[in-house]
């Protein structure tokens, strides 16, 4: 601690205590978008995954929240790969890349923050790695996923500059049988049939650019 403080006044870096909470932390899904600073809105909870048995905290007025990296990453030896280091405070804070965060928050939107605060939080990145994003939703395994990556993607097509092939490559492993944007809720919408995934019209239209 700096010379005058004291524990109860020093001023901890969320990030920085997250990203120490296991040796394998990584700060990912919204937490990531916050710290890469693309988050539509800021969150007082911080999550981070882990292959370590972490318990949720609070600390501050901050949530802590571990997320079990998921089940097909973890034998893998880089478990996914996608992540950097950025520095807070003079020291390395471990965090999902963009692309990477793109597909966590697509796949599981409890931790984006709702359909919402993840579409508009990835509209403000001008630019993804689209092979990048590719090649880390085929490893999760999940044929949802790679469809509601490929609607992402579709729908933003011109503002990303994307080729037929980046599209291409994931419509080969979209599911064959009609899935749900979010599996748990059964939303009724429109079947994009390109993906089989059954899209709620507000995500589809982005009913929220309405009222500003």
């Amino acid at each position: 601690m700096p010379r005058g403080t004291s524990p109860e006044s020093l001023q901890v870096d969320p990030f920085l205590l997250a990203s120490r909470l296991a040796p394998d932390a990584v700060i990912a899904y919204h937490s990531a978008l916050q710290l890469h600073g693309r988050a539509h809105s800021l969150s007082r909870r911080i999550t981070y995954l882990t292959c370590t048995r972490a318990k949720p905290f609070e600390f501050r007025g901050t949530e802590f929240w571990p997320v079990p990296v998921p089940p097909a990453l973890r034998r893998l030896p880089d478990q996914g790969g996608g992540r950097v280091e950025v520095s807070r405070a003079g020291l390395p804070v471990c965090v999902t890349t963009l692309e990477r965060t793109l597909v966590d928050v697509l796949d599981a939107p409890r931790h984006g923050g709702g359909w919402e605060e993840i579409w508009r939080s990835l509209e403000s990145v001008e630019f993804f790695d689209v092979d990048a994003v590719t090649d880390y939703v085929l490893k999760l395994d999940s044929a949802v996923t790679v469809a509601k990556v490929g609607f992402f993607l579709e729908q933003h097509r011109e503002a990303l500059m994307l080729e037929d092939r980046h599209l291409q490559r994931l419509e080969e492993h979209a599911p064959s049988h009609p899935a749900y944007l979010e599996r748990s809720k059964r939303e009724p919408g429109k079947l994009l049939r390109r993906w089989n995934l059954v899209v709620p019209e507000r995500v589809l239209t982005r009913a929220w650019a309405e009222v500003t």
